[in-house]
């Protein structure tokens, strides 16, 4: 299960996605940067991204199980 910002998969957000952009923009996107994988998804991952590096981490279904106005909740299963 993951638990992400519900910030979307295209820059056309609402106003809470454009919020949680600006943030990981900011802060989660240079620490990951950091990191050694160094991928640097932050909110832009959005549901379609991260469903792709969930299917190559070996998980063969991945759906969005819930959702809030802020977050997106992910069931990957192998």
């Amino acid at each position: 299960m993951l638990i992400e910002p519900r910030a979307g998969d295209s820059l056309a957000l609402n106003p809470v996605g454009r919020i949680f952009y600006a943030f990981s923009t900011s802060v989660c996107v240079p620490a990951s940067l950091n990191q050694e994988v160094g991928a640097a998804l932050g909110a832009q991952a959005g549901e379609k991204r991260l469903a792709e590096i969930m299917r190559a981490a070996g998980f063969s279904r991945f759906r969005r199980a819930a959702e809030t106005p802020f977050n997106m909740v992910l069931e990957a299963r192998p």
